[in-house]
């Protein structure tokens, strides 16, 4: 029985990687901020998005791992060769200026947290943009993936910071599982949060980031089952993270009436007095790491997405001259988000909220595409969808749109700031 258990295991891990490391970068500063906002501002009263987020980003992960494995293609790849280049190239420009303003917020959560140990930005930004850079150019798919999946474990201090927070847990546990009356959709700030929280969750960057690396780590449909429990695995440990940066927030500064934070940074200057210097420490230390994480792969990402939409050479198992296009860009967004970030007076917290909801306004356009490409018999064979997976998916696209609608009409009625 434990000699079963261990092999179990031990193939588990051998299979952990994209879908682990895609999900958890999902808990960027972007995203941190997002969340520690979402606690600062409404409490308890957002952790009901937590499950049905975190079961629509299962089934949208799972489509992108199974796609890749079984077509051996990327995503704009399939995109591309089934929808053509117009569409192809309207979606990739969408997709690196959102990913763009998301670089620029990974490096202002470096910069924010090394400063709240005294470190200036202007020493922070520049070093750790250029061990970003090493990462990728220098490294190779095994090792850049090994050093990824460490820095996804430290986003357990989030969980250790939650609960040093001495949050209510009935009432946290309560407001997870039940709906809030309908009224609240009149609030245009929290429809703005609630879209923003689906966006940064589920954000149209991942799928094509996962589908790449699944076909870059040459999963395919035979050995698919390990993949498709690192994408539910993935997906489950990054939104318990989420849960608890909200509760952690919810218990310390809503408490006490902080609700409005500028950037990530002041979410964990704020709860130092609340809930002591170990969680203050501990939160830092998770943003650093989330800015580190993230400014290494959404990057890549990007460039991945851009070299298969145009049909170039990319990957990091090629060397500079083999792919010197792919490098090329990558090299433009970590430099680009960078320097932005260096800019006296640079407005990062309106930015860091407004890259996620154009998050969730480009996101049902692309599970849409992915829905038609993974019902195509002849792409995907037997493994095309099934009936629930397409009911679930089709759903996400539809309350995420009708959401975006919402806003976007809020957004622009007078009167409103």
């Amino acid at each position: 029985m434990l000699k079963r258990w261990r092999t179990r295991i031990l193939l588990f891990l051998a299979v952990l990687g994209p879908g682990f490391i895609t999900a958890n970068v999902d808990n960027d500063p972007n995203g941190i901020f997002t969340y520690s906002q979402a606690g600062a501002q409404f409490g308890y009263t957002l952790l009901w998005t937590m499950i049905p987020v975190t079961l629509a980003l299962i089934v949208v992960q799972e489509m992108c791992a199974r796609m890749g494995a079984v077509t051996g293609k990327g995503l704009s790849d399939l995109i591309r060769e089934e929808f053509g280049l117009r569409i192809t190239v309207i979606i990739m420009v969408l997709l690196v200026l959102v990913n763009f303003g998301n670089v620029i917020g990974e490096f202002a959560g470096i910069a924010g947290s090394l400063q709240l140990f005294h470190v200036s930005k202007y020493i922070s930004v520049p070093i750790c943009s250029a061990l970003v850079w090493l990462l990728a150019v220098r490294g190779d798919y095994k090792s850049v993936e090994k050093i990824f999946l460490f820095a996804s474990m430290f986003y357990f201090t989030y969980i250790i910071a939650g609960v040093l927070a001495h949050p209510g847990w009935h009432a946290a546990l309560a407001a997870t599982i039940k709906v809030p009356r309908m009224s609240v959709l009149r609030d245009s700030n929290y429809v703005f949060m609630v879209v923003s929280v689906i966006g940064t969750t589920i954000a149209p960057w991942m799928q094509f980031y996962l589908q790449s690396s699944i076909v870059e780590k040459g999963v395919t449909a035979k050995t698919y089952a390990g993949s498709r429990l690192d994408v539910i695995v993935g997906s489950i440990f990054t939104d318990v993270v989420a849960w608890f940066i909200i509760v952690a927030c919810a218990a310390t500064l809503y408490v006490h009436g902080l609700g409005a934070i500028q950037e990530p940074a002041d979410a964990a200057e704020a709860m130092k007095p609340l809930a002591g210097s170990y969680a203050f420490i501990l939160f830092s230390f998770g943003l650093f790491n989330a800015g580190f994480f993230a400014a290494s792969v959404l990057p890549l990402s990007t460039a991945y997405v851009v070299c298969e939409g145009l049909g170039v050479e990319s990957g990091v198992d090629k060397r500079f001259h083999e792919a010197p296009f792919f490098y090329w860009l990558y090299t433009l967004l970590i430099a680009g988000g960078a320097a932005v970030v260096l800019i006296p007076n640079f407005p990062l917290i309106k930015w860091s909220i407004e890259s996620q909801t154009l998050n969730g306004i480009l996101l049902p356009v692309v599970i849409v595409l992915m829905l038609l490409l993974i019902n195509r018999k002849d792409l995907m064979g037997e493994h095309a969808n099934s009936h629930w997976f397409n009911a679930i998916a089709w759903l996400t696209a539809i309350i995420v749109s009708a959401l975006s609608v919402i806003l976007m009409f809020q957004q622009l009625r007078p009167g409103h700031h």
